[in-house]
């Protein structure tokens, strides 16, 4: 067996010129279609503008079976993502898709839905997709037409209309819902909006944290009292709050409070690029007329990353706000800038769009903002560059262009942030605070779908003890 050579991570970057560098980790293993033994390749790496992965190939030189499947290797992402796109045309047949293992895809035409972990993870096509669903519908359809002739004949029917959808008699919905937020579908007008796509993030339940393997330490130590159960596991013996803590706690007296807010605290936390035990440095400051902000930044030492984020001190405004400012030259570039994670980018002149969560929270100026957006969009659309289409290629390169003019200076943008929590700011040139000309202020109502992907409608701030106190009532 041929192991990993020696890397500095554990995930070394895929690149061309350095592949033969790149170990993989041979494993004999069963067939799982002749049952002879066969060959599992494993390759562990790093995907340039995607992620961590293990690259998984399987073949079998009995019977000529092969498998090729990709997990992800990194970390589980916050959320899930729901994807839907609209096909329409020969193009949206093309666009390439990452799906994990959790990957739940429906076509709403048809009443039609892939369960999650029915199959593994895969980098493919839509068009890729519905083959394979036709491939497995069709595999034991001779057998099925002898013995079920009914049933086969539904089959031969569906199949039918995924055929249909392939050859775009009508156009479709496709919409993907992955719980561990690791899927993907291609925006082939990137870096434009895609007017055919629709993405949104949730909050997973408890019971698809556990299908993922996530539990609070609370539940790791729960266990059930139930007769035949297993006996609960002694308990360790607690080790005192000031040894074991992370967080320090600071004794009473030793601090004040105008101190403490003028401390910058420091914590040791894991690097997000190579996993070394880096510091990440974090203070509370006070942005002038606006409020107060939590900055935090990691520095590692091993690896060189930096990483910036920023969080709003105050709750949910009860508006939100949308700012719209002119770059007009170097001065608009040095406005400092708070951007929440709930914030959403806009530059007009370009027609480019930036997500929420795309970019973060973060504390820069105008200058940073346009820079870190141009880097997320070549992350984001430079997975599949070199195989883009000359078209493609075009565009980006005209569109990528006309950003590093604006960067330059040398070039008017109009900078929109639609924030519906109200946690973002853009500095004013006034003494005062209040906007210039060049800087317009709109503070709005959420929607109910806003309020609704914050937690707002279910959340309860006024008589909240009553319903338990009445309960408790009612209970003697």
């Amino acid at each position: 067996m041929e192991t990993i050579g020696e890397h500095n991570t554990v995930f070394p970057k895929l690149n061309v010129e350095e592949e033969p560098e790149l170990g993989v980790t041979e494993i004999e293993s069963m067939c799982m279609n002749c049952q002879e033994n066969g060959m599992t390749r494993l390759l562990l790496t790093e995907i340039p503008f995607y992620k961590q992965v293990v690259i998984m190939s399987f073949s079998c030189e009995h019977c000529g079976y092969e498998n090729n499947e990709i997990q992800p290797g990194g970390e589980i992402a916050p959320k899930g993502i729901t994807i839907c796109t609209k096909v329409t045309t020969a193009r949206d047949l093309n666009r390439r898709v990452v799906k994990s293992d959790f990957s739940s895809i429906r076509i709403e035409e048809l009443d039609f839905e892939i369960p999650a972990q029915s199959q593994k993870g895969e980098v493919t096509t839509i068009e890729g997709i519905i083959d394979r669903v036709i491939r497995g519908l069709e595999q034991d359809q001779p057998v099925r037409r002898i013995q079920h002739p009914e049933a086969a004949e539904k089959i031969d029917e569906f199949v039918t209309n995924l055929q249909g959808l392939k050859d775009l008699n009508s156009p479709f919905t496709l919409a993907l819902s992955d719980i561990s937020g690791n899927s993907f579908i291609e925006n082939p007008n990137a870096p434009l909006k895609d007017p055919a796509t629709t993405i949104s993030h949730f909050k997973r339940t408890k019971e698809q944290n556990h299908l993922l393997g996530i539990f609070t330490h609370d539940e790791v130590d729960e266990c059930p009292a139930d007769a035949g159960s297993s006996p609960k596991k002694p308990k360790l013996a607690e080790v005192p709050e000031e040894v074991d803590s992370l967080l320090k706690p600071i004794k009473e007296g030793a601090w004040t409070l105008e101190e403490l807010q003028g401390e910058v605290l420091q914590f040791q936390t894991q690097c997000p690029e190579c996993s070394a035990q880096c510091e990440t440095n974090m203070k509370v400051t006070k942005i002038p007329h606006f409020k107060e902000v939590v900055i935090m930044a990691t520095v590692c030492d091993n690896c060189g990353s930096r990483t910036n984020e920023v969080k709003p001190g105050g709750g949910i405004e009860e508006q939100g706000v949308k700012i719209e400012v002119t770059v007009r030259g170097k001065i608009d570039f040095s406005r400092d800038v708070l951007k929440s994670e709930s914030c959403n980018l806009l530059v007009r002149e370009l027609d480019c769009e930036v997500g929420a969560g795309a970019l973060g929270g973060r504390f820069t100026t105008i200058e940073g903002l346009l820079t870190a957006m141009r880097e997320q969009l070549i992350e984001s659309t430079g997975m599949f560059m070199d195989s883009n289409d000359a078209e493609t290629k075009e565009r980006m390169d005209k569109f990528f262009g006309q950003l590093d003019e604006a960067i330059a200076g040398n070039k008017q943008l109009t900078i929109v942030l639609d924030d519906p929590s109200g946690n973002s700011y853009v500095q004013s040139l006034n003494d005062d605070g209040t906007p210039d000309t060049a800087l317009r202020i709109i503070r709005y109502h959420r929607s109910y779908e806003q309020n609704e992907e914050m937690g707002l409608n279910d959340m309860k701030t006024e008589n909240y003890g009553e319903e338990a106190m009445e309960e408790g009532a009612g209970d003697n």
